[in-house]
């Protein structure tokens, strides 16, 4: 299985993240706890480091209050 991670890929959604993110005023520590996950977590999805888990992508998506299909929509 070549190419599983889609390095740009996995960017632009770390970029949609911060950038929804951002638009609601919360900050990483408030998203890191509302969504029960380390604050470094946080950071580290929007810089595009880790390829994050879907149960991390559905507790993000509860904690900002939108439809997880919401932090998928980004042209890449």
């Amino acid at each position: 299985m070549n190419n599983v991670k889609n390095i740009d890929f996995i960017i632009a959604f770390g970029e949609n993240l911060r950038r929804i993110r951002v638009s609601k005023k919360i900050s990483q520590e408030t998203l890191a706890y509302s969504a029960d996950i380390p604050i470094s977590q946080v950071g580290r999805i929007e810089r595009g480091e880790i390829n994050t888990t879907i149960s991390s992508v559905y507790a993000i998506s509860k904690a900002l209050d939108l439809e997880i299909t919401e932090l998928f929509s980004f042209d890449k």
